[in-house]
């Protein structure tokens, strides 16, 4: 394989990795703000908001953790697929 394509391949990998990050850190704050928004509630429609972000934060992580296993297997198989047409040539 030549080095530009094992380079272009690293940088998907770690692009796909800050990604996951970020839908994890996302999750979180939405986690945190719920958290914080139902502590401090004082009206009801304020405390709704709040009970809200919970599911919302685990549906982030959930659709994060997904689509970062789906890319990883996508990057695998064009390595390989890669991988094996530079040594048949």
């Amino acid at each position: 394989m030549i080095v530009r394509d094992e380079l272009a391949i690293s940088r998907t990998v770690l692009a796909n990795e800050r990604t996951l990050l970020a839908y994890l850190r996302s999750g979180v704050a939405l986690l945190i703000a719920g958290i914080s928004i139902i502590h401090f509630a004082q009206q009801a429609w304020f405390y709704g908001v709040g009970i809200a972000c919970l599911p919302a934060a685990a549906v982030t992580i959930i659709i994060g953790v997904q689509r970062y296993k789906k890319m990883n297997v996508s990057i695998k198989q064009h390595k390989e697929k890669s991988e094996t047409i530079s040594k048949s040539e």
